[in-house]
């Protein structure tokens, strides 16, 4: 298959994939099979001079010279005809993609715990992630007991890409964020036109004299008002608060568990949901901060509809507000190259900022990356090597959407799945 097709497929491919990348994590440990400079992976050099090696031979066999590259394992010399010589072409072919990048622990079980909420009068089961509000990130932290990232650039998301909250800060005793009931939502991935993740807060205050009961429901809350039972005070802070379960649906549960570094993005991002221990277990993706930190990632929802749906994670057409919005950060991903764990078979992504960062937001817009010389793709850890190469004339740079049929966001929270 000559280069010019194979290209084209990666390009009918991308709409299947996406994802996105940073943290203030540790380190994962290398498989003993990892090469280290310093405390990151390197390539293979020896992969490298393979490929070289095959490309060299793939121009010798197509001008009819005989000779056969010495990284052609010794079995095959002993092979001759069409067979060989195609399963031959189909090696070069690959190895003139680029290098292999091994990465140890590119996919690993992430367990979060999960919280009990209302929509209508019925169970939701949620995660939080990430706050725009550091008193709430380290609140949650502490009652959840599995970190919560502060993510100042939510505030500044459009109402339009938000789905309203309701908190109670005191009446019945319960697992709410305030250790009082369940949070009410006021919509669900079954609405998807209003539903998001990301979503803005009323704080629900009990008044004195009024004997507290569970509500469940906006409209129970409002009538509570109405009837001086309750006071309500708008809250200037975003939260990440994904559904898992909303009344008459869930995410897609992975089929095939068995997680390895070439686990596929498709099919879903979740291993488990346990409502009996009231956790749930995601697959975390390994990739690079802005700096060439290792960081691992979730995916939770998507726009546009294709992606998410292949990705197997919530369609949230509401982020897709958030193309031009500071709430957004860019992640990079690689659609030729180096190949490696990345969601196109390449080298993972690099993110523009990380948990700690001023601007971390697990909410990214998707930019692609292409080599326009394949044989010259080297690793870029960093944001500063992307900026470098692309300066240089070497890379191709743009957002996905084109190809994907629409602004394309992804909330995918930055994550320890050690801690």
């Amino acid at each position: 298959m000559n280069k010019i097709l194979k290209y084209a497929g990666l390009l009918a491919i991308l709409p299947l994939f996406t994802v996105a990348l940073t943290g203030d994590m540790a380190f994962a440990k290398p498989d003993d099979n990892t090469k280290i400079c310093g405390d990151k992976p390197c390539k293979d050099t020896s992969d490298i001079g393979a490929a070289q090696e095959r490309k060299k031979a793939q121009e010798e066999i197509t001008t009819g010279k005989t000779r056969v590259p010495s990284s052609i394992p010794p079995g095959q010399l002993e092979e001759k005809g069409p067979k060989n010589l195609a399963a031959m072409q189909e090696s070069f072919d690959e190895a003139d993609l680029g290098s292999v990048l091994k990465l140890s622990r590119a996919n690993v079980p992430a367990t979060i715990p999960l919280h009990k909420g209302f929509y209508n009068g019925e169970a939701v089961y949620f995660i939080i992630t990430d706050s725009s509000d550091k008193t709430h990130a380290d609140t949650i932290t502490k009652n959840q007991g599995w970190k919560v990232e502060l993510a100042p650039p939510l505030a500044n998301a459009p109402k339009e890409a938000l789905s309203k909250t309701y908190m109670f800060t005191n009446g019945v005793k319960g697992n709410g964020v305030h250790g009082f009931q369940g949070e009410v939502f006021t919509s669900t991935p079954a609405q998807p036109e209003i539903y998001s993740a990301l979503t803005s807060h009323v704080h629900v205050t009990w008044n004195e004299g009024v004997t507290p009961k569970v509500l469940d429901s906006e409209q129970a809350i409002l009538d509570a008002q109405a009837a001086g039972e309750v006071s309500l005070q708008d809250l200037k802070v975003v939260i990440n608060m994904p559904q898992i379960v909303w009344p008459g649906g869930q995410m897609m549960v992975k089929e095939d568990k068995t997680l390895s570094d070439e686990t596929p993005y498709g099919g879903g991002q979740v291993l488990d949901i346990d409502l009996d221990k009231m956790t749930v277990t995601f697959i975390a993706h390994r990739g690079w901060g802005p700096d060439g930190r290792t960081i691992y990632y979730i995916v939770t929802d998507a726009t546009p509809e294709m992606p998410a749906n292949m990705m197997g994670v919530v369609s949230s057409p509401t982020s897709a507000k958030l193309i031009a919005n500071s709430a957004a950060v860019d992640l990079f991903q690689f659609m030729n190259g180096i190949k490696g764990s990345g969601p196109l078979g390449f080298q993972p992504g690099v993110a523009a900022s990380a948990p700690g960062d001023e601007n971390y937001s697990p909410m990214w817009r998707i930019s692609v990356i292409g080599w326009k010389d394949t044989s010259s793709a080297k690793l870029l850890e960093t944001r500063a090597d992307i900026d470098s190469i692309h300066k240089a004339g070497l890379i191709d740079v743009g957002l996905a959407g084109p190809m994907v049929g629409g602004d394309h966001i992804v909330n995918c929270p930055f994550i320890d799945p050690f801690q």
